[in-house]
């Protein structure tokens, strides 16, 4: 089972953001197959590494991760015109190949997760049913967002999107900052959490220290006595 990986108008996606920031319908995504060959080798690497899987959005890992020539693998595809906003009910999340479920109905049921184990037993009921729950119908592909342009020999050009989908359509510089700033704040209290245990270790192995210390002055002053 893997994380951050879906289907959209039958081509195999990238969910950098489930929901964008002040529009809960739309999402984030990448195109890995209409990539450059070395782009897509390092974010097929950083989507299936530890951090990438443990990261609640793909695009917070992303925004940490150098690509191979040495630049920002977010801002790369950022400024490179390779992410697509498109609406959440368009997008099938393929965790693997015997379950897939609407993105927007998987958005709704991590929003309900701090209501217990009604939200929890639904999730259970999705896997269980290929995507079903309860009255559910079977999640269906919906229409097309803008076409997106794939060359033959995909991987060995720059990838192309619908030149109609403007940047601006893609995140605004306001959503773009408010994202900044929640990952900031994210990474200024992982700092804090892990200065404090680096502080917490340094005490311990100042106070072993200092106890090998004491030991041993301790057997120096016992053979004193023995040699008198």
């Amino acid at each position: 089972m893997i994380k951050h990986v879906g289907k959209h108008n039958n081509s195999k996606v990238l969910i950098l953001f489930k929901v964008v920031p002040g529009e809960e319908h739309m999402c984030l995504l990448a195109y890995p197959d209409t990539l450059p060959r070395h782009i897509h080798d390092d974010l097929m690497k950083a989507l299936e590494s530890d951090s990438g899987q443990q990261a609640k959005d793909l695009a917070d890992y992303l925004f940490r991760f150098t690509l191979s020539d040495g630049n920002n693998a977010l801002e790369t595809l950022h400024r490179e015109g390779m992410i697509k906003k498109v609406p959440t009910n368009q997008v099938i999340v393929t965790p693997d190949s015997k379950s897939n479920v609407r993105l927007d109905e998987l958005n709704s049921i991590l929003l309900k997760m701090d209501m217990g184990e009604e939200a929890i037993k639904e999730m259970a009921e999705l896997d269980a049913n290929q995507g079903m729950s309860g009255k559910r119908r079977r999640v269906t592909e919906g229409a097309n967002v803008g076409e997106l342009r794939v060359p033959q020999n995909s991987r060995s050009v720059p990838a192309q999107v619908d030149t109609n989908i403007s940047m601006n359509d893609v995140l605004s510089d306001d959503q773009l900052a408010a994202q900044r700033m929640m990952q900031a704040q994210k990474m200024a209290a992982e700092a804090k959490s892990l200065l404090a245990e680096s502080a917490r270790l340094q005490k311990e192995a100042e106070e072993l220290t200092g106890a090998k210390k004491k030991n041993g002055t301790a057997k120096t002053k016992k053979a004193k006595v023995k040699e008198a």
